[in-house]
């Protein structure tokens, strides 16, 4: 039986320290989900495994399920004696997860436990701004980092138009360009990928994730199909999955999701721009609509911002639990809730004292 490194695949100290709680049970990393059941890769290979029973009656919404990503403590390395049991999922360090359909609170999981969030968007029919500034609201918030990848550029005929678009949203985000007919960008996407870390494929169907990830694994061990006649993708994926990558860790494979409902987003990074105007409004609560001296109307104005961008933020803001809220009260918000447990707004009154403290040095 051939031993598997877990660290190579994302294990952390901080993970291993955590399982040390849980007496006889052993680590291991959920690499596929199916309606009742899981694949879970352990020291000795993988196994199917289902949750506990009493685990499915303490859950209190569909996010605290295992999902794909998830470091869980199940009861065996090996089915040789039935199916495993997963009893815990250790405490994540990312989440990328989006709105349930019909559900106002809670979330689907799509992965966890990521380092590189590739956000991947074809240059033909699929190419959307507006998908894209969402598909970055949640994945600065997933604790992940977002890399932004344009397949299909050898169905374009504007890439260095779309190209300055993208980077006119995608603040500090690295973007790349790539092709499924040569290896024009793929070469460089290479250094995301290396032992413990972990690349999940997020985008809509048919922008060619799993034709990259083939190409990475180096064989063709995932389906693809062409587009449609009319250059929209066909869904080919159709559940997640951690594939183990020959000494460089591992990619998550995600269904194509061209709705993406959003309950928390971090706007601050994803719209770093507007939020940076906004700061030299002339009015600490400007709706940045009519009010005199307002920074963001003054950018539209001049061309610097696009109405169409302030209307996308408008619409994030109001899907979030911030609608209502400037970009000062949002901010204020999420202290809070870094702080709640270390005393609320005094510590978060404190630690922004400290910080103009340090502006003015």
């Amino acid at each position: 039986m051939n031993h598997i490194n877990l660290k190579n695949l994302g294990l952390t100290d901080r993970f291993i320290q955590e399982s040390k709680q849980y007496i006889n049970l052993y680590i291991g990393r959920v690499s596929s989900q199916y309606k009742n059941a899981y694949k879970v890769i352990t020291e000795n290979g993988e196994i199917k495994a289902e949750i506990t029973g009493k685990f499915h009656y303490n859950v209190n919404g569909f996010s605290e399920f295992p999902a794909v990503g998830d470091f869980v403590m199940v009861d065996r390395t090996d089915t040789s004696e039935g199916n495993g049991i997963i009893h815990h999922v250790l405490t994540r360090k990312s989440v990328f997860a989006r709105k349930v359909a019909g559900s106002k609170e809670d979330l689907q999981v799509i992965a966890t436990n990521i380092d590189t969030v590739f956000i991947c968007m074809s240059l033909n029919n699929d190419f959307n701004l507006r998908r894209l500034e969402r598909y970055l609201s949640i994945a600065w918030d997933s604790g992940a980092v977002p890399v932004i990848v344009l397949t299909k550029s050898d169905l374009c005929t504007e890439i260095e138009q779309r190209l300055n678009e993208v980077s006119s949203i995608a603040i500090g985000v690295e973007v790349y360009v790539t092709s499924s007919v040569s290896d024009g960008g793929y070469q460089s996407l290479k250094g995301y990928f290396s032992n413990g870390q972990t690349v999940a494929f997020i985008g809509s169907s048919g922008v060619g994730k799993s034709t990259l990830i083939n190409r990475f694994l180096g064989q063709n061990v995932l389906d693809t199909s062409e587009t449609r006649n009319d250059d929209k993708g066909r869904h080919t994926t159709t559940r997640r999955e951690l594939i183990m990558l020959p000494d460089s860790g591992v990619v998550i494979d995600t269904p194509g999701m061209r709705e993406l409902g959003i309950i928390s987003a971090d706007l601050s990074k994803s719209f770093a721009d507007i939020e940076e105007l906004a700061t030299e409004c002339k009015f600490n609560d400007c709706s940045h609509t009519n009010e005199p001296k307002c920074a963001v109307q003054m950018a539209i104005k001049d061309g610097s911002l696009s109405f169409e961008r302030l209307e996308s933020y408008r619409k994030l803001i109001k899907e979030t639990k911030y609608e209502g809220l400037n970009s000062r009260m949002i901010e204020r918000e999420k202290l809070n809730e870094m702080f709640k447990e270390m005393g609320g707004m005094k510590s978060a009154k404190k630690f922004l004292k400290e910080q103009k403290k340090k502006k003015r040095r």
